[in-house]
């Protein structure tokens, strides 16, 4: 009778798995974390700092300064730990104050000049106005374009090129708003440093100093009117540097 062989192992028999063989974890991708709000705050004061050096003593003075403050009113009531207690934290508020307003000026000069600037600025507009990332009118040519924003003041255009050459742009665009909203004011703000010009960095405090003439449901119909004309133009290569995105929440109006 014939032997049958049992090709059957044993666990201790079976070859063990390599060191170097990928477990099925392994192959699972790891999940990139968030940096935390002090490597944040520190990523801006390290950007900020490139492009203004004074900032380290500004946020110093800004941080001794209600400290000092606080400190004297403290000795002049005898009880100089409780002005200390109130002090440090007005001191770290004024600094991170200071910072916050350096940061951005600092991010306006990298950009400034540069296509798509202007639209950078315009997404930074606050709660109440309904900006689109996308240019209203552009010349692929020259890289001209006029930005759009809707509010209470009404139809802001944007500009963002010579004046002489970005007017034809500006002219058909106002013509072509005015043909469906005769009533609604359309105002134009020329980004540049030239005379009658306005800088990228005062953009969204000149548009939020205009006159309200519209309620908030007006604004959201001179809104559906003007997606209603289903206008959409191609961005020329360049047109947005930073890949700035809008704000969602100033998109939904107030």
């Amino acid at each position: 009778m014939a032997k049958t062989t049992d090709f059957s192992q044993t666990d201790a028999e079976q070859p063990k798995r390599s060191l170097f063989s990928r477990s099925p974890k392994a192959d699972k991708p790891k999940k990139t974390k968030k940096p935390s709000r002090i490597k944040q705050m520190v990523d801006i004061f390290k950007m900020t700092r490139r492009h203004d050096p004074m900032v380290t003593w500004l946020m110093l003075g800004a941080f001794l300064g209600p400290i000092a403050l606080s400190l004297l009113v403290g000795f002049l009531f005898n009880n100089w730990i409780t002005g200390l207690l109130i002090g440090i934290p007005l001191g770290l508020l004024c600094a991170l104050l200071i910072m916050s307003r350096r940061a951005e000026r600092a991010a306006y000069s990298q950009i400034e000049g540069k296509p798509g600037a202007a639209g950078a600025a315009l997404s930074s507009l606050k709660r109440g106005w309904i900006f689109d990332e996308q240019p209203a009118s552009v010349n692929p040519r020259t890289q001209d374009v006029v930005f759009r924003a809707i509010g209470r003041p009404g139809i802001v255009l944007v500009t963002e090129g010579p004046s002489a050459r970005v007017k034809g742009l500006v002219d058909a665009e106002r013509r072509r708003l005015s043909r469906i909203l005769p009533n609604v004011t359309i105002t134009v703000i020329e980004t540049g440093k030239g005379e009658g010009q306005v800088p990228i960095a005062q953009i969204t405090k000149k548009m939020n100093k205009l006159k309200n003439e519209l309620t908030k449901i007006e604004v959201s119909a001179v809104n559906k009117r003007i997606a209603s004309m289903g206008t959409k133009l191609p961005i020329p290569k360049g047109i947005d540097p930073y890949k700035a995105r809008p704000d969602r929440k100033a998109s939904r109006g107030r």
